[in-house]
This record gives structure tokens, C-alpha cells and sequence, in this order.
């Protein structure tokens, strides 16, 4: 087995919380959405990092927030030793070109009024960086597999394969050394997905490009991904290489979406028990006690499970999990049970009101 790399990107005690106000004439603050809740994830140098989790996890959250793209609370993102999270006006600006983001929607990400050549050399002279605009763009947009008199034309003159493209060759023109793609195919139709991951690997191979891949789509994570991490609420609940989370998810959360991926075989399909999670993502405002999993998990033990949190703890090489029973659940000494409403804790919402499971907005 070949050494890790060492971690280009080291998030430590991550935190993002977004404030929830009140008030008509005097505005207080009356709680905050705890969006990404100290998150601790290492990005190998050189490899693709998958983050998967449900809508309303903090996914996005926390890819915009190591871009310094949304304000971090508390906590460090490492960046070649440099914490990112501490930095300000030019250090902060001399740093972006390193980081750069795929984002999800092409067409959004693109600005309709530009042309396909304004909007790839725009960044650069933003950086008062020197580039051959008729060469250097041409070289981009084939690189990216774009024809070079897609510079005159003009976003809404695409596909959305193709505007995604751009936005992959906007995203390297300034020669970066980490992109996060966040969700960089879920609006693509299938056939067409695959072109835009194997663009994606591609580009890593020639330029030495490390990669954050968040996605909800279990399937395009593995192809792709050489480690993966589970976020829940706010949280890394598990992180392993992917050919070990895929064969044994530790984690109950990991397991149920596991549960849910589809195989091919009949035969494996009919034989295979799914694990169906009780109630809705609760509210990131007023996240559960101890365990935040523990209002839907069916392997949910009393008292320590609701009152202490756990911790990211390595249960073997490699591969680290955030349960107190991981061990006991891997070695069938503890059973799945069917989780009651009574069970699924429904936290106060200060916006909507008590009884409401319901985040108060998607991230």
C-alpha cells in the first residue's frame, strides 16, 4: 500500500453559523443556523476528496466557506501551511488563486452578457495576471475539448455540458492547485455526466490538481473519488478511502445511504436490506444533543447516544468514524430496531415555529 500524501488542505474545528434575527424596529439576534458545526477533514495532496451527504447537511456550506466564499465562525482551514481562515484583503486575494470552485449550475455561474473569452481571461486580469488572450484561451478552451470559436460566443449559445466546460476552463485558467467542485454534474443529463467526470480526471492527471467533489449522487462519488467523507448535520461522521467505505461503512448514517444505491443484479437487489430512516434532516438551528444522528438512528443505544457527542476517532487504518458503537455494530453485537415517532426528537425552529423537523434553508 502506497504512503498518504501529505494533506494539502487541513480543516480543523470548522464552523460556520449564520445568525437568525428578529425584531421589526430593534433587530436581536434570536438564535443561528449552525450550518457547518466543527468539521475536521484532510485533503491529500494530488488525490479527490468526495463529500456526500443529504440536502441540508452543509456540503456546499463547507466548500464555499475553505474558499473563504462564505465567513467561517471558528476554526482553521490549513492551506500549505497558511490558514486560509485568518487571512485578509491581499494575502486573502494572493491565496484565491490557488483555491478555485466548479460550481453547480453552468449557466448561473456564468455571466450572460460576456463572452465565452471575457469571461475566461476576466480572472486573470483581475490577478494582474499576463496572458496571451487569443492563444491562451484558445489553449483553454481545448484542454476542456472546446472548439476555439467558442470564444466569441456567449453563454446561453451552449449546452449546459458545454457551459460547464467553461466553467471547469475558467476554473484552471489561473492555474490552481486545489478546485472544489460542488455538485459540477447534477444538473447534466446522465450521458453527459460522464464526459464531464472524465474531463475532470483528465485535467488532474496533466496539471497535478487536488479536488473537493461534492455531490449527492453515491455512484458518481466512487468513480471519482479516492477517499470519501459522510457529513450529517453539520459534521464528518465518517471518512475512509472509497474502496473501504463502499465494501464496509462503519457508520449507521453511512450505511443507510449505502442501503439505498441500487445494484444492478436482480438477484443481490431482491436479498438486500434496506435501512429506511426515520423522520426529516432535523432543524440545523436546534441540532439534537450527543449524538446528532441519534433521533434516526436505528442502532441508537440510551443515554450515551443522546447526551455526548462522539468523536472522529480512527477504528482502523485509514478509516475513521464518528460513533460510540461503531465496533459493536461491525461486529453484529449490536442489531438494528425500528425507530418509533416517539423517537425522532422534533426540535424548536425559531422561524417556523415548534414542531418542525424542517432546516430552515438549503445549503
Amino acid at each position: 500500500m502506497s504512503a498518504q500524501p501529505e494533506p494539502l488542505v487541513s480543516v480543523r474545528g470548522l464552523k460556520v453559523h449564520f445568525p437568525i434575527r428578529s425584531g421589526l424596529l430593534i433587530e436581536r439576534e434570536v438564535g443561528s443556523v449552525k450550518a457547518v458545526d466543527g468539521v475536521d477533514l484532510d485533503i491529500p495532496r494530488g488525490r479527490t476528496v468526495g463529500l456526500v451527504g443529504e440536502s441540508g447537511c452543509g456540503k456546499s456550506t463547507l466548500g464555499r466557506a475553505i474558499l473563504r466564499l462564505a465567513p467561517v465562525t471558528e476554526g482553521s482551514v490549513m492551506f500549505e501551511g497558511v490558514d486560509v481562515a485568518s487571512l485578509r484583503g491581499e494575502h486573502l486575494r494572493e491565496r484565491r488563486q490557488d483555491m478555485q470552485m466548479v460550481f453547480q449550475d453552468p449557466m448561473a455561474s456564468l455571466n450572460p452578457r460576456q463572452s465565452v473569452e471575457t469571461i475566461l481571461t476576466e480572472p486573470l486580469a483581475a490577478h494582474g495576471i499576463a496572458f496571451d488572450s487569443e492563444t491562451g484561451v484558445r489553449d483553454l478552451l481545448e484542454r476542456v475539448g472546446l472548439p476555439a470559436s467558442a470564444a466569441q460566443k456567449y453563454p446561453h449559445e451552449f449546452s449546459g455540458g458545454q457551459r460547464q466546460r467553461i466553467g471547469i476552463a475558467r476554473a484552471i485558467a489561473m492555474e490552481p492547485k486545489f478546485v472544489i467542485a460542488d455538485e459540477p454534474v447534477s444538473a447534466l443529463d446522465v450521458s453527459i455526466q460522464a464526459q464531464v467526470l472524465n474531463l475532470l480526471e483528465e485535467l488532474q492527471d496533466d496539471l497535478g490538481l487536488t479536488y473537493l467533489v461534492i455531490a449527492h449522487d453515491l455512484a458518481v462519488v466512487r468513480h471519482v473519488s479516492d477517499e470519501v467523507a459522510v457529513m450529517y448535520l453539520g459534521g464528518i461522521v465518517e471518512q475512509a478511502t472509497s474502496d473501504d467505505l463502499y465494501a464496509e461503512p462503519l457508520h449507521p448514517y453511512t450505511k443507510a445511504l449505502m442501503s439505498a444505491v441500487p445494484v444492478p443484479d436482480p438477484v443481490i437487489e431482491a436479498s438486500r436490506e434496506r435501512i429506511l430512516l426515520a423522520g426529516d434532516l432535523p432543524s440545523p438551528a436546534n441540532p439534537p444533543s450527543g449524538c446528532r444522528f441519534h433521533t434516526r438512528c436505528p442502532f441508537r443505544q440510551p443515554t450515551l447516544c443522546d447526551t455526548e457527542r462522539p468523536a472522529l476517532v480512527e477504528h482502523k487504518t485509514g478509516h475513521t468514524v464518528a460513533c460510540h458503537w461503531a465496533k459493536e455494530i461491525a461486529a453484529g453485537e449490536i442489531t438494528p430496531h425500528e425507530v418509533t415517532p416517539e423517537d425522532v426528537a422534533l426540535t424548536f425552529d425559531p422561524v417556523a415555529g415548534p414542531g418542525t423537523s424542517e432546516p430552515l434553508t438549503t445549503f
